[in-house]
């Protein structure tokens, strides 16, 4: 019997033609095996066509090209008109998209879209069950394809009650997730990596927010910290601010969602609708 699915818009854009891609899939993990190796960047849309920082988001893949020989000449109009074009015709209510950047053909840039899925509720209320892993991103300044595929396996063997996997160093700092920023409160400050990680676009504004409302220090929390931990929380363009609440099957202070990343949600929230713009 053969497996039916419907497939999502992927699409190559050129400097002369949008066209489909050779290939059909039913979502952005299952292109990753199909796309060139590159660089890319993932975001979502809000009310339809609108995205956030989407030239931060095009700034940072300029500069992963650039940290890894690739010579982008981005056309950003093209691009953005392709998007809001495949966006239409797509019609789902808001998407979350990846654009990537192929090392062999700059020029070419394939764009997949898939309709975006929230947060499921009982995470946003209860909070996530996150565990910790023993591997590293080679450069984690640059977003590279190859990264998807090296973490393909530690994602796919996640137990099912767990959403997400943290990187922990040698010398047991939590550094990132597989595809977020990790966040702990200690002793009334939120500590977060300076360095090892990638800089997420979100990760700008969650700070910017943050510090509004207790100190930041740059500096990654550590394993050993775990049972001081008064709050976390996980950051990332698609999902936003999500709660952590069990990490490693150890429950972070009192196993319930903290007023700190409570607050820190909602404010978020609320910055989206204010910064959102037109793609």
């Amino acid at each position: 019997m053969t497996d039916t699915f419907t497939p999502i818009p992927t699409l190559i854009i050129t400097p002369d033609e949008v066209i489909p891609t050779p290939y059909q899939v039913p979502s952005l993990a299952a292109a990753v095996s199909l796309e060139p190796d590159g660089v890319y960047t993932v975001a979502r849309t809000f009310f339809g066509d609108r995205a956030l920082m989407l030239d931060a988001h095009l700034d940072r893949l300029e500069e992963s090209a650039r940290l890894s020989g690739i010579p982008l000449e981005l056309d950003r109009a093209r691009l953005r008109a392709a998007l809001r074009d495949a966006l239409h015709a797509a019609g789902f209510p808001d998407a979350k998209f990846r654009i990537t950047v192929p090392r062999e053909d700059p020029s070419r840039l394939y764009l997949a879209l898939e309709p975006f899925q929230p947060v499921p509720e009982d995470v946003q209320r209860n909070g996530a069950h996150v565990v910790t892993l023993p591997i590293a991103r080679e450069n984690p300044v640059v977003k590279t394809t190859a990264w998807m595929t090296v973490r393909k396996p530690s994602q796919d063997s996640l137990p099912p009650d767990v959403y997400e996997g943290i990187l922990r160093s040698p010398d047991g700092r939590l550094l990132e997730g597989m595809s977020s920023n990790f966040y702990a409160v200690v002793d009334g400050v939120l500590f977060t990596a300076g360095e090892g990680v990638l800089a997420g676009i979100t990760r700008r504004a969650v700070l910017e927010i943050a510090a509004e409302l207790l100190p930041v220090r740059m500096d990654a929390p550590r394993v050993e910290d775990i049972p001081r931990f008064e709050e976390a929380l996980i950051t990332s363009s698609g999902r936003g601010v999500v709660p952590v609440t069990r990490i490693d099957g150890q429950p972070v202070a009192s196993g319930a969602v903290g007023p700190i990343v409570r607050e820190l949600r909602a404010r978020y929230d609320r910055w989206t609708e204010e910064h959102s713009e037109p793609i």
